[in-house]
Parts: C-alpha cells; structure tokens; sequence
C-alpha cells in the first residue's frame, strides 16, 4: 500500500530551515513510514536515531556539542523517531538547532504530553508542529475508485482507515491486529510515562466511553461507575485524549438560557479503535449501534479533513434543555455551519430555537448519499 500522507509536502516544504519538525500522532498511524518515504528520496546524508533505544538517550542527554558534533557529522537532517521516550529532549533539541545552522531536526512522538510539553518552551519560534491521524478517506479518494470508495464504507465503520488495517484483505486479519492494538499498544505511553497502576481502569473508562459516543457524558456519573472520583476521570480523558485515542467536542453558545453551554461529548480517533475497546467486529446488519459508528466516522473524517485541507475551524455539540439539538455546529472565519448525521433518513430540519437564535447558519443533514462532499 502506497498512499500519499497529507502531510508530506508540508514537511519536504520545512526541510533546509534550520527548524524543528515535530510530528505527533497515535501509535501505528504511520509516522515512521511518513518519515521513512521521505528520506528515501532525500539525496543528502542524514542521521535516523530511534528514540526507544537506550543508546539514543544517552547520547541525546549528554548536552555535549562534542558528541553531538560526532553525532551529526556532515549530515543536514536529523530523524528521531520516538522522541518522547528521551528525558529532557527539548533541551537537547534547543542545543541542537543552535549549534547546526544547516541542519532539520524531525522529531515524531505517539504522545503529545510529553513531546510538546517538553519540546515547545525551550524552542519556542524554532519548532513546527504537525499532526498525523489516521488514513483519511480523502487521501484514499486520490487513487480509489467511488464504487470502490462506496462498496468500503461497511468496513471503515467498523474496523476503521489505521494504515495496516486497511492494507489487510480478511477482516479476520484486520479484528485480529486491532485487538492486538488495543492490549499492546492504546495505552504503553501512559502506563510507561505517566506510572499509572490502574490500566484496567483505563479500559474501563473506554469501554464507557464507546458506549455513550455522540451522548453528554458526565464526569461525576463516570467516577461513580468506576468507583474513581471525578477529578481523577477528568484526568484519565486528557491523558487519553494526548495520546490521541479520543477526542473531546464542546457545546456551542451565545450564552442563551436556554442552550447548554458546559457539557462535553467524547469521540473516537477511529472507529476500529473503538469497536475493539467493546470487542464487536459485527456486520452493520446485526448491530444496535449504527448510528453511533455513522457519527463517530463523521466527526472523526470531518477532523481529517480539515487538516488535509488547513482549514481552522471549532467543532461543537448543540442542545437545548428541552433537547433541540445539532450533532456538529462549525465556527470559523465569521461562519457558522450546522450539520445532523443520518444513517437512515434522508431529511433533517435544522431545530426552530436554532435558526432564530442564529439566522445566518447554514444547516445540512449528511447522509449517504451526500457524506462524500462533506468528508473529502
């Protein structure tokens, strides 16, 4: 499978710039081969360090021009995969860039807790950060077929776009690797860095969380299931959300009395992801829960898409007391668009409360006929 990354004419347009490039994204995302298809085709020497590997630490910690001088050579890149494995790495990636006035840094990491934080005070104004998700449909649409494109949705709903997921043919395969994701990988960063105890709990969490996808989840209901208080589940999402598993969306507001305005709604990264978190690889036509893998795979494409395509906009949930609501409402560059999700229907009417409260919003329902147009 070769299909072009979004991001990778973004990140050959930042080479020779003397800047950090720090690449962020899950576990398994494809990153590594991002990186590894464009040194490829690079024809000047660089240098590849694996930041799992012991030998890579001791070097990057040692805040010594000395060795970094034998380090870099004459190369004018420099590739650190994992980079949030090393200790203080954004000390050691501050002297670095100061020190080689030719050279690129590329840093990937699975987890933003630890890379950006580290990374972004000590090279302020040096850094660029990008983010890679999953494979986008729109990246797919480039080479694939539409009859193609249609006759595989099915399968994203249910096993998701991660790169190897989609390059496996038997969706036995494909069940088999996810779980396998999930137990071995979904959450090393956490336990490794974070010290946590309680994996079980995680999963726990998850499991609830895939359950309520596209429904106001409450923090205290949460801790009392898990027997966990809120404070420490508050913490558990974020945590979840700087590895990119989930994703938090807001309500949106002008402050009416009559909207909710502090709720929140959790979404899955991918939808595979989340099926494996409940352990439910079943076709569309035995399941309960179609609707919800519709609003997750939605949410989730819209999100690709717009940074396929650079586009800054706020997603949010909209609901009333009295339960009008709008699955997603964009806010951006003066605009405010609304859209319903539905799987089945093929109609939709933007709630009475919402066109008079915001008469200058659009509205669209998706639906399978037009879900193409507003993902790609």
């Amino acid at each position: 499978m070769n299909i072009k990354r979004y991001l990778q004419a973004e990140i050959l347009k930042h080479l020779g710039k003397n800047k950090v490039l720090v690449i962020t994204g899950a576990r398994r995302v494809g990153k590594t081969f991002l990186v590894e298809h464009i040194t490829a085709n690079y024809n000047k020497p660089f240098v590849y360090l694996n930041g799992d590997l012991p030998q890579t630490t001791e070097l990057l910690s040692s805040k010594n021009i000395g060795v970094y001088e034998r380090l870099v050579g004459k190369s004018d890149l420099l590739f650190i995969d994992e980079a949030q494995v090393v200790p203080e790495i954004g000390k050691a990636l501050k002297i670095i860039i100061d020190h080689f006035k030719n050279l690129t840094i590329i840093a990937t990491g699975s987890s933003s807790f630890d890379l950006s934080n580290k990374v972004g005070e000590p090279l302020t104004g040096r850094q660029l950060q990008f983010h890679l998700y999953p494979i986008a449909q729109m990246e797919l649409s480039h080479d694939q077929p539409l009859q193609e494109t249609m006759n595989k949705l099915e399968e994203r709903l249910i096993f998701g776009s991660y790169p190897e997921v989609i390059s496996l043919r038997e969706l036995l395969e494909k069940e088999i690797y996810l779980r396998d994701m999930t137990t071995s990988y979904l959450l090393k960063d956490i336990l490794i860095l974070e010290n946590l105890r309680n994996s079980h709990k995680l999963l726990q969490l998850l499991q609830l969380l895939a359950y309520q996808v596209g429904h106001e989840v409450s923090y205290d209901e949460l801790g009392k299931q898990l027997q966990l208080s809120k404070d420490t589940v508050i913490k558990y999402l974020d945590l979840l959300s700087k590895i990119f598993v989930i994703y938090r969306v807001g309500a949106y507001s002008s402050n009416l009395r009559k909207e909710i305005v502090k709720s929140s709604k959790w979404y899955f990264v991918d939808n595979g992801i989340r099926n494996a978190i409940i352990n439910n690889f079943n076709p569309l036509t035995g399941r309960n829960d179609v609707g919800v893998l519709w609003e997750n795979y939605l949410m989730s494409e819209r999100l690709k898409r717009n940074a396929c395509n650079q586009i800054r906009v706020s997603p949010h949930f909209w609901r009333t007391y009295d339960r009008q609501e709008i699955d997603l409402v964009e806010e951006g560059a003066g605009k405010l668009a609304a859209f319903e999700f539905k799987w089945r229907s093929e109609k939709a009417k933007a709630p009475i409360f919402f066109t008079k409260s915001y008469p200058i919003a659009s509205f669209e329902a998706i639906t399978k006929k037009n879900y193409l147009n507003f993902i790609t």
